[in-house]
């Protein structure tokens, strides 16, 4: 998973860069947001119903940073700002909850559609509590951290 994760971060980060001055420029918030979805979002979640399940907080917490990053970058927003307070101005949800969200979509349409082979693709199995949650369990457990506040230090080797 931490490959996986890697190459996400990765992405993200390089997408980020070389939107910089798109970012920073006088152009609406709205239309800056919707390049970050665009560009940025969907190679930080790429496949993530499939995945993102089996990150550890950690992991998941290095996607949340990244999100933040952008966030505070296109908004202008000094450190002090907290990261709900972006969340919540630019109404961007926060990393799981969009995956929650393509999850549910993905299984209503696979377990809707016209493909009878896709129906009940990756159903739900009896596992020990201790091991990690399969896919399909985003749709039903918690979120990890519902108030996340994570500021965005504690990033090792990462640069912006």
């Amino acid at each position: 998973m931490v490959s996986t994760v890697n190459q996400a971060v990765n992405h993200a980060t390089a997408a980020r860069s070389k939107l910089y001055s798109v970012f920073t420029s006088k152009l609406p918030l709205r239309t800056k947001l919707k390049v970050y979805g665009a560009y940025v979002r969907s190679r930080l979640t790429y496949a993530a119903p499939a995945w993102y399940a089996l990150c550890s907080a950690s992991q998941a917490r290095r996607l949340q940073v990244q999100q933040n990053r952008c966030l505070r970058l296109i908004v202008g927003a000094p450190r002090y700002v907290r990261n709900d307070v972006l969340h919540r101005d630019t109404r961007t949800p926060t990393v799981e909850e969009y995956v929650r969200k393509l999850a549910r979509a993905m299984f209503a349409r696979a377990d809707n559609g016209a493909c009878i082979h896709l129906h009940g693709i990756a159903p739900l199995h009896a596992r020990p509590p201790e091991s990690r949650p399969l896919p399909r369990e985003l749709l039903l457990t918690p979120q990890r951290n519902p108030n996340y506040d994570g500021d965005d230090e504690d990033d090792a080797g990462e640069s912006d």
